[in-house]
């Protein structure tokens, strides 16, 4: 199957839930196999689980994110994505808006990839250019 989507952290992190949003669960059920993550939204998950103490929780979510790893393709931010990054940078700069850094890495894996970014902050998201965005927690 061909990749389309782009999962943000927060789409991913849906899964660790007790109870996920099941809009999420249907659409990634739907796009099994034509979904990836970001080398940073891996970072992010990597980060969130080593930040906690030792544990149960850790290490069941420590199991969650080899789950992860096994089965969603992880995409580099790499040189065309971060030329990608640094011009929308500098454009959304001068026009007065201060997007986060790892905001436009993710975007910038996504439209260099020609991939669809699914994330529940479509806000964040909303002044890059080319970047097509869906929220499948509505």
């Amino acid at each position: 199957m061909v990749t389309e989507y782009l999962l943000d952290t927060n789409v991913v992190s849906e899964l660790a839930r007790p109870v996920p949003n099941p809009a999420v669960l249907g659409h990634l059920a739907a796009a099994e196999g034509c979904s990836a993550v970001a080398a940073t939204v891996w970072h992010e998950l990597v980060f969130g689980v080593e930040r906690l103490p030792p544990g149960a929780r850790r290490d069941g979510l420590r199991a969650f994110v080899d789950e992860i790893a096994a089965r969603l393709p992880v995409l580099p931010y790499d040189r065309p994505a971060a030329s990608w990054h640094a011009r929308e940078r500098a454009r959304l700069t001068a026009a007065g808006f201060g997007p986060a850094f790892a905001d436009g890495q993710v975007a910038a894996v996504a439209v260099t990839n020609d991939l669809r970014l699914v994330t529940r902050n479509v806000a964040d998201f909303a002044n890059f250019a080319d970047l097509a965005v869906e929220n499948w927690f509505v």
